[in-house]
């Protein structure tokens, strides 16, 4: 159902955010001050008005944040494309016990919109693969998600 807005994440949100999941992230520019999109992982629910991420301390996300802190991160979950817009904050420049140089970001959730056209679902959500060695992929997620959580 298309034009739902919630302003807190949804249960199906918030447990989707449980695990990883592929999102992407709007930014505006740092140079430009145009749209930025990018697609993280490292991403978490802490409750159901804050989301968690992790990214490349050296990313442009960083810079664009710092800049203007407006977000918007794009999920696909239970059976719809949703929009959750807020105001992203840098937690820490380098998270704490893991090998990377991470920065954690907290989103504060100021709106939820389901933005799926008129008459449609998802049928199947999107699946993603690391194409490294997947047991060094299984420990530094780990790692980084219970870096993300602990910080």
């Amino acid at each position: 159902m298309s034009n739902q807005v919630e302003p807190t994440l949804i249960q199906p949100l918030f447990d989707s955010l449980q695990q990883q999941h592929f999102v992407t992230l709007s930014t505006i520019d740092f140079e430009t001050s145009a749209p930025n999109v990018s697609a993280i992982s490292w991403v978490t629910a802490t409750d159901h008005t804050h989301i968690r991420f992790a990214v490349d301390n050296r990313s442009r996300i960083v810079k664009n944040l710092q800049k203007q802190p407006d977000a918007v991160i794009n999920i696909i979950a239970n059976e719809s494309c949703y929009s959750i817009s807020g105001h992203a904050v840098l937690l820490q420049e380098r998270l704490a016990n893991v090998p990377l140089k991470l920065a954690l970001i907290e989103l504060t959730v100021k709106e939820v919109r389901d933005v799926m056209f008129y008459g449609s679902k998802i049928s199947t959500e999107p699946n993603y693969e690391k194409t490294y060695d997947p047991v060094a992929a299984a420990k530094l997620d780990k790692q980084v998600i219970e870096a993300v959580h602990s910080a």
